[in-house]
Formats: structure tokens, C-alpha cells, sequence
């Protein structure tokens, strides 16, 4: 066990500013969905309806610039600056075009919320969200490339400092145009969609800033020849980058697909499903920042060759993250019926019968959330480990048969109305993302033990 746990300090230092930067970014989710909140249940659906194809796209540019991280720790530990430089090179250019790409997508796909036999006054409220936040995309994918970069020189600061000022920005714009405070319009879950995509664009901008700043990441950051391009660096990021897009493809629109399941049931189903959702995405973010820390370390122990040491670091990321998970996990059960209530105003005696049946609802998901924090932590961060070694194939074939062919198809039947409803809907969440947890953690033993053999 000492094996283990004498490297928790190593990766909490690394991990720990992902962790605070991505938490930080969650907690600007729960202060917009509690503003949100504040107008009403129909509000508060719209959001989760807008975000739920918000949720797609980012899904496929967050995913898909995580092949620069790996590539720049095995540079970074090589001591080799022009592969690292190339690297990140086109793998901004590949972010950029991806990004205005996925924006596109966005406008393209808008009128399917009208065929989703969702609420219509939801539907209403969520279209002009929805055009503002998939313009956001844009500036965001861009900073996921600045992002990646600085996680595979284990340089995770500064992606930290420059989302958490973009969100502390957020939260005050939210403040002013969702409420039209200090002389601002008034312009409801509108405001908040603009708060975003001004956050998102300082946020890239101060990232930027940051590491020119900085005397390791200086060169590569400035004079960079974005179209001076070769083919076989760009199919190398694509090799990697797309199936990893897939793997977060496929359990983002699993989720997504709980938002539009909840939908049928009503809008109180849904808005209690996206209280669940925010509870449970604020402590997936411990889980990221250990993923990030497992694909920059074992990605360095890849380049140095030390194999026996890769394992033994992974299996103390594991250990470290399923600590924090349980932990999570007996939060969300103890305090099951409290936290719901942080998200809507049971004082106002219009939409009481509605936000009671939200919070009642929202405490019963919060059992399934609970329970499955083990299994979530452990297949992201078996996820970033497989990453490290650039193994993405076979992950993403794993993440593809657990989420659609054993997960959806019982949040589908269980989620029905005559069956579990909310409910059922997450208890398919919790298979799915079990059995991941597991497929994925016996393809990272194989490899590493093949790795070992092979040496």
C-alpha cells in the first residue's frame, strides 16, 4: 500500500489545479442553474434542453484535444522542443477548425428541440440560449488546445488561473443581465448564454497571456505558423483525437439523453434531472483532474520507458480518486434531501407545487448519483491513464458498448413512466458506467502487463 499512496502527493500536485480549474467552471453551472432557478421550473428545463446539445459539441472538442496532452508529455520527457512545438501547433489549428465546425452543428441541429416531444414553452426558451452559448464553443475549444498543452508540460496553473477569473466574470454578468441589476436589461436565461460566451472568450485570451509569460512555454505559444502544416502530424493527432472524442461522444450523449428521457416525463423531471446532473458533475471534476494527472504522468513514464513505474503511479491515481468518490458518495446520500433545495425558491407560493415535486424527485436521483461516483470516478481516470499511453481504440469501442448497448437501453425501458421514470433513467446511468469502469480498468492491466513482459 505504501507503493501506492507515497505517490498521493505527487498527484495531488498535479492534478490539484485541474481539479480547482474545472471546479471552479462547475461551480459557475450551479450558480447559473440557481439564478436560472430563481424565474421558474420552465427556466430552468430550457437551460438543461439548450446545454444538453451544448453538451454534445463540447463533448467532441474536449475530447478530441485531449491527444495533444499525451503527446506533449512524451515530448516534454524526451526533452525534444520541435516534436512538442509541432504538436501543439496543429493541434490548435485542428481546435480552431473544430471548434467554428461544431458551431455550425449547433445551428444546424436547433430544430430538432421542436421534435423531441419536449414542453413547448421550454423549447421557446431554450432556442435563443442555445444560439448564443454554441457561439461560446468556438473560443472555448481554442482554450482547450492552450489547455492540453499546459497539462502535458505539467504546467495545470495556469489553465486554473485563467477559468477561474473568466468564472468569477461570469458569475457577476450572470448577476447583471439575468436580472437586469445596476441598469442592465433584463434578459432571463438570455443574460446567462452571454455572461458565458464573454467568459469563455476572456478566458482563452488570459490563458494565452499567461504562458507568453512564462519562460518554458514562451516559445511555444508565440510565433506560431498555424498554416505551415504537415500531413503526418495531422493524422497522428486525428488517430488520437477522434476516437477519444468518441469516448467522451458516447457518455456525454448518455447524459444527454437522460435530459431528453426526463423531458417526456414532464418539466419538473427534467429540471430535477438537471439538479442531479450539476450535483454530479461538481465532484466529476476531483475525477478529471485525477484523469489529467494519470494521462500526464503515465505519458511521461511512456517516454522514459519505465513501465513497472507507469503501472504502480496509475494504480495510486485509482486508489487516490476512489478515496475522494466515496466520500462523494456518502454526501450525496446523507444530504440526498437538502441539496436539491439549493436550487429552487420554495418560498415562492406560485411555483410551489412544482419546485416541491422537483426537489422530491431531484433527492430520489440523488441515491443513483451517490452510488455510482465509484464506478464514474474510476473509468475516467483509467480513461487518462489509457490516453497516456495513446491506447484509444479499444477504449473507445468499451465506452461505446457499455453507455449504448448495455446503459441506454435500460434507462429507456426503466425510464418510462409506467416503470421507474427518473429514476430508472439513472439506474441505467449507474450499469453503464459500471460496466465501463470495469472493461476499462482490464485493458489498462493487460497492456501494462504486456508492456512489463515485453521490456
Amino acid at each position: 500500500m505504501r507503493d501506492y499512496t507515497r505517490e498521493f502527493n505527487q498527484n495531488l500536485k498535479l492534478a490539484t489545479p485541474v481539479m480547482l480549474g474545472m471546479l471552479g467552471h462547475t461551480f459557475v453551472g450551479l450558480i447559473d442553474n440557481v439564478m436560472v432557478g430563481q424565474l421558474g421550473s420552465a427556466e430552468l428545463a430550457a437551460v438543461s434542453l439548450g446545454n444538453s446539445f451544448i453538451f454534445i459539441a463540447m463533448s467532441l472538442g474536449i475530447g478530441f484535444s485531449t491527444a495533444i496532452t499525451p503527446l506533449i508529455a512524451e515530448a516534454d520527457s524526451e526533452n525534444n522542443f520541435i516534436k512538442g512545438k509541432s504538436s501543439f501547433k496543429h493541434g490548435l489549428f485542428l481546435c480552431s477548425m473544430l471548434g467554428i465546425g461544431l458551431f455550425l452543428l449547433m445551428l444546424i441541429m436547433k430544430p430538432l428541440m421542436g421534435l423531441l416531444d419536449q414542453p413547448e414553452e421550454v423549447v421557446a426558451l431554450a432556442r435563443p440560449y442555445l444560439d448564443i452559448v454554441a457561439f461560446s464553443l468556438v473560443p472555448l475549444i481554442m482554450f482547450q488546445a492552450f489547455k492540453q498543452f499546459g497539462d502535458g508540460l505539467s504546467m495545470t496553473k495556469y489553465p486554473m488561473y485563467a477559468t477561474l477569473a473568466a468564472n468569477i466574470l461570469n458569475v457577476i454578468l450572470n448577476y447583471l443581465l439575468i436580472f437586469g441589476k445596476f441598469g442592465f436589461p433584463e434578459l432571463g436565461i438570455v443574460g446567462a448564454a452571454i455572461g458565458t460566451l464573454l467568459a469563455r472568450l476572456m478566458m482563452l485570451l488570459l490563458l494565452w497571456f499567461l504562458l507568453t509569460k512564462n519562460h518554458k512555454s514562451r516559445a511555444y505559444v508565440i510565433k506560431i505558423k498555424v498554416f505551415d502544416l504537415q500531413k503526418r502530424m495531422i493524422r497522428k493527432l486525428t488517430a488520437l483525437g477522434l476516437p477519444s472524442a468518441m469516448q467522451m461522444f458516447f457518455e456525454i450523449a448518455i447524459f444527454t439523453a437522460a435530459i431528453w428521457l426526463s423531458g417526456l416525463l414532464g418539466k419538473n423531471a427534467q429540471a430535477a434531472n438537471q439538479i442531479a446532473l450539476n450535483l454530479a458533475s461538481i465532484t466529476f471534476m476531483v475525477a478529471i483532474g485525477l484523469s489529467v494527472a494519470a494521462m500526464v504522468r503515465v505519458g511521461n513514464q511512456k517516454g522514459l520507458r519505465q513501465f513497472e513505474d507507469l503501472r504502480r503511479i496509475a494504480r495510486s491515481i485509482f486508489l487516490l480518486g476512489l478515496c475522494f468518490a466515496l466520500v462523494f458518495a456518502l454526501i450525496f446520500i446523507v444530504f440526498r434531501e437538502q441539496l436539491p433545495k439549493i436550487y429552487v425558491d420554495l418560498d415562492d407560493p406560485l411555483n410551489f407545487r412544482d419546485t416541491s415535486k422537483v426537489v422530491a424527485i431531484a433527492a430520489k436521483l440523488l441515491l443513483a448519483a451517490g452510488i455510482f461516483q465509484l464506478s464514474d470516478s474510476l473509468q475516467v481516470m483509467v480513461l487518462g491513464a489509457l490516453r497516456g499511453l495513446q491506447d484509444v481504440k479499444i477504449p473507445t469501442l468499451i465506452t461505446f458498448v457499455s453507455y449504448w448497448m448495455v446503459g441506454f437501453p435500460i434507462c429507456y425501458y426503466l425510464g418510462k413512466e409506467e416503470a421507474m421514470g427518473s429514476f430508472g433513467i439513472w439506474i441505467g446511468l449507474l450499469i453503464g458506467l459500471t460496466t465501463a469502469g470495469i472493461l476499462l480498468y482490464w485493458r489498462f492491466e493487460y497492456l501494462t502487463k504486456r508492456l512489463i513482459s515485453q521490456k
